[in-house]
């Protein structure tokens, strides 16, 4: 279910100024988040955030692409390691 018209776009206030201070100085270090359901707004497009994954962080560069998805959706949680291995058994004669 989506977010009514009337609130807006969840936005991280903590991140926003974070992103709007970093504009202003001109520096690129990313910036660490935990805010992973907040969404991209274009104030954001330019700037490298580390986006935590519950046990470390991924470094993210936003693109225009990017904007009005959420933060979480670019750094994944779960590592897929490929289903099910196949063993082939050999059969002893004897």
């Amino acid at each position: 279910m989506s977010r009514s018209l009337k609130k807006g776009p969840y936005i991280d206030e903590k991140l926003l100024k974070k992103v709007l201070v970093q504009k202003q100085t001109g520096s690129n270090t990313p910036i660490k988040t935990w805010a992973r359901a907040s969404q991209i707004s274009p104030d954001f497009v330019g700037q490298r955030l580390s986006v935590h994954t519950g046990n470390k962080f991924v470094e993210v560069y936003i693109s225009e692409a990017m904007v009005g998805h959420r933060v979480g959706e670019f750094a994944k949680t779960r590592t897929f390691r490929g289903h099910g291995k196949v063993t082939k058994r050999t059969m002893d004669k004897t």
